[in-house]
């Protein structure tokens, strides 16, 4: 921050009453983050921060008509890629949810197409009424046995901390690496040490003691955790537990029963990955704070959770309170039960009323002009003999059970349908064919597995989000779907498609490293509320996101089995496997 001295005689004269504030809220109930109470008077605004609560005059006043004001809330953890819009769009979308502060870690972007691809965010994110910091992607590759589009090294991120919005190293999810101390990640350490410090961690599956290891080198958070019995382990040793409420994971209801009066200021809130559907119709942080509300918190603690909590886990220190000398970053609701939101203020200045944002976001156009921006889907030709799957005569396959709304998975075994030697996709046992095709470097990969419990009756979807090397990911009820939906995606460049009887009957295109539209987010919106309704063809009638799910079955840093490019993949024992039991 360049302060200068005039600036501050001017908010000294407003705070002492000699000069009226830039702007006043009077009439409001005042959320006390530090001492969880509420309060009254009046909130004088000036330069975009707080300078005094008491009795104050203002060039402008409003009044809060007795409404509670707290603190805007901040997401401790977010992929923005998820939502499939640009930055600039997803402010649009979480400004009305009263969310004012993001903790991205762009990595998705970043695996396909490395340092373009963090510029791209950086700069896209700029601007705006809502502050975006930024985590340097840990893992790119996430692991080594997956084929993605780029690699990042230390010597690679390091010039990025020249940008005032990076806060320090994302989740380091490379744990086996971690734990044989690698030059590659401890070089990442030892580079952000230098520069900022913060340190997000990824510690899915592992056991209490290995939190040791993340803590040995300053690892600081977590947000892979599901039960309460983990979450107080890393709170124990040390950590900021992030409570993840996305669209694919689920976990608050679980975690939110490990938080007390005690304990409480180690805990926040996170998104990771949540769809752009889910974040308009659903909420952001304020879904997780009426979530954590209804499961038994203390409206109070849910906002200090919120805000206060958040900001101090990340070193904000400007932030997360009502308060002189804090940013005048605020939310004015009726119901402290409810938290339905009327006004949302961003550095003083009102962006958001009513669920809609109310100024301050032009319309941007995306530079997706640029070929290393939008031409990331090559592969070789594929047809029905690449995707074979050989069976043994036992009839037996190694298979992924999904878990509706979690990310980690079941490795299951059963008899499987074999026509020829060769697996047979079965709606009767919900078997289903996965694939995943390396679409970055020509490698040719396919990887090739059975996963249970899509319940599709038909036809094939496939995509490419697919975490985090996002490689082509599909899964069919036969193979001619399924082909049929490779070729559509490499056609248009990436994105979601839904396939029934050899036909298209359900697309969107993602040109931007296949992760994002450059449409705005209403169009978006619109066009995957068409692809939701489009599953229902298909006989899908859960109550999961399958695409998400989809996109998670790749991931193999989170058990239990995954399917990369290279083949299935068993996370907890860290080895590719057969998918038939010979």
């Amino acid at each position: 921050m360049n302060l200068k001295k005039e600036d501050l005689k001017r908010r000294i004269a407003i705070a002492n009453k000699q000069l009226p504030a830039d702007l006043v809220i009077k009439n409001s109930q005042i959320i006390d983050v530090f001492n969880l109470d509420i309060t009254n008077g009046d909130i004088a605004i000036a330069d975009g921060q707080i300078v005094g609560i008491g009795q104050y005059e203002g060039k402008k006043v409003i009044d809060a008509k007795n409404q509670y004001i707290c603190p805007a809330f901040i997401d401790g953890h977010v992929h923005l890629e998820s939502s499939m819009v640009s930055p600039s769009e997803y402010a649009k979308v979480v400004l009305p949810h009263g969310v004012t502060t993001v903790i991205a870690d762009p990595h998705e972007i970043a695996n396909v197409l490395g340092v373009n691809g963090l510029i791209y965010m950086i700069d896209d994110s700029k601007d705006l009424p809502l502050d975006i910091y930024f985590m340097l992607p840990s893992s790119v590759p996430a692991t080594t046995y997956e084929n993605s589009g780029a690699e990042l090294k230390a010597e690679d991120l390091e010039p990025l901390y020249s940008y005032q919005k990076v806060l320090g190293l994302a989740e380091v999810m490379d744990f086996p690496a971690l734990m044989k101390a690698t030059d590659n990640i401890l070089d990442k350490i030892v580079m952000t040490a230098k520069h900022r410090n913060y340190i997000d961690g990824h510690l899915a599956g592992i056991m209490p003691e290995d939190i040791n290891i993340y803590r040995s080198v300053g690892v600081n958070t977590d947000h892979e955790c599901d039960t309460k019995t983990d979450a107080l382990e890393r709170i124990k040793r040390g950590m900021y537990l992030l409570i993840r409420e996305g669209t694919a994971a689920k976990n608050l209801k679980e975690l939110i029963k490990a938080v007390n009066y005690q304990n409480a200021r180690r805990f926040l809130f996170c998104t990771d990955d949540k769809h752009l559907d889910d974040l308009i119709e659903e909420g952001s942080i304020d879904y997780n704070v009426r979530l954590a509300i209804q499961n038994g918190i203390d409206p109070l603690l849910a906002i200090q959770m919120a805000t206060l909590n958040a900001a101090e886990c990340y070193g904000l220190k400007s932030k997360g309170a009502i308060a002189p000398g804090y940013d005048a970053d605020f939310i004015l609701f009726e119901d402290l039960q409810a938290v339905d939101i009327s006004m949302v203020f961003k550095a003083g200045q009102l962006v958001a009323q009513e669920g809609r944002c109310s100024g301050g976001l032009r319309d941007r156009k995306n530079n997706t002009s640029k070929d290393h921006l939008t031409n990331t889907v090559q592969f070789p030709k594929v047809n029905k003999s690449s995707l074979q799957i050989s069976i043994g005569r036992k009839g037996k396959a190694n298979i992924i059970q999904i878990i509706p709304n979690q990310l980690v998975t079941k490795k299951i075994v059963e008899e499987v349908g074999v026509e020829k030697g060769f697996f047979l996709p079965s709606i009767k046992k919900d078997q289903l064919k996965l694939v995943v095709i390396e679409r970055h470097k020509n490698t040719g990969n396919i990887g090739l597995g059975v996963v249970k419990g899509f319940g599709l009756k038909e036809g094939a979807i496939a995509t490419t989000v697919a975490h985090d090397s996002h490689n082509i990911v599909a899964a069919g009820t036969n193979d001619t779907d399924l082909l049929k939906a490779i070729h559509v995606l490499k056609k248009m460049n990436g994105g979601l498609v839904i396939i029934k009887n050899g036909k298209e009957i359900a697309s969107f295109p993602l040109p931007i490293a296949g992760l994002i539209s450059d449409m705005d987010y209403l169009t978006v919106y619109q066009a995957l509320k068409s692809i939701k309704l489009s599953l229902f063809e298909l006989g899908f009638s859960h109550s999961f996101n399958p695409f998400l799910t989809l996109s998670f079955l790749t991931l193999p840093v989170i058990p239990s089995l995954k399917l990369t490019d290279i083949g299935l993949f068993d996370v907890e024992n860290t080895k590719h496997i057969d998918v038939n039991i010979d």
